[in-house]
């Protein structure tokens, strides 16, 4: 009777302790500033060439504003950030200003 006892509480236990450490386990990462071999790392679906293909679209057309942006990276659909949505971050870009006034003497 007692080992019974034991045994639902230990299973209880566990199955309230087992969310706590899968959350802490999900990694993050900033579509902004991650480099290909970091994106493919922690991104599900995104290969290399898709996470190259994330870093030079960047390089192109500027940093992202928003995490559904990267539909417009060429493979990636919106599945794919669905998948992704908790795992994504998306950094502001710094402004310029203060370096215009430091150039202006400001």
């Amino acid at each position: 009777m007692f080992f019974r006892k034991f045994y639902i509480l230990l299973f209880l236990f566990s199955m309230m302790i087992l969310p706590i450490t899968h959350a802490a386990d999900v990694q993050k990462v900033d579509i902004n500033t991650a480099n290909a071999q970091t994106l493919a790392r922690v991104l599900k679906g995104i290969g290399p060439k898709k996470a190259a293909a994330i870093v030079e679209f960047r390089k192109k057309n500027g940093p992202f504003k928003a995490i559904s942006d990267l539909d417009k990276v060429r493979g990636i659909g919106k599945k794919t950030i669905e998948k992704n949505k908790g795992k994504i971050i998306v950094s502001k870009p710094k402004s310029s200003k203060s370096s215009r006034g430091s150039r202006n003497g400001i």
